[in-house]
């Protein structure tokens, strides 16, 4: 598959094994441009890349304490562009704190566990219909 066609993800996490361990679970199952990221100040500079998807850690200080936490991170992309889905991963069980990163506009919020993986790689599917479907109206709106 040529490169421009591949889904682009960013993935952003400080927990350098996870986000080595989330990339190689993604290339492994399908065909993906991966960019990975151990801060969100990081991802904040590449956005020009376009990425179709982005899954970022909702804590990020592991790195550097003074760098921005998901939340930011979270309203920073959606200020540069609110069509990006975003989806929240912490290892927080907490309902509160997937509340708040609806409430900052993530597409989901998926807990570290398992199961993550297998979560992440449905929601990808999930984002990718409705972004078919948002097309297929469109065209047949135009159409009308």
């Amino acid at each position: 598959m040529k490169h421009e066609n591949k889904i682009k993800l960013f993935l952003v996490d400080d927990d350098a094994l996870f986000l080595k361990s989330l990339e190689i679970e993604f290339l492994q199952h399908a065909d993906f441009a991966i960019e990975t990221f151990a801060t969100g100040e990081l991802c904040m500079a590449h956005l020009s890349h376009n990425p179709d998807v982005i899954i970022l850690d909702y804590m990020l200080d592991g790195v550097d304490q003074h760098a921005m936490n998901g939340i930011e991170t979270l309203d920073k992309i959606k200020a540069y562009n609110p069509d990006i889905p975003v989806v929240m991963l912490s290892s927080q069980d907490k309902i509160d704190v997937a509340i708040s990163c609806m409430h900052h506009r993530a597409f989901d919020y998926v807990v570290k566990s398992e199961t993550a993986f297998l979560r992440l790689q449905k929601i990808i599917t999930t984002i990718f219909r409705y972004k078919k479907m948002e097309k297929e109206l469109s065209w047949y709106m135009e159409r009308m």
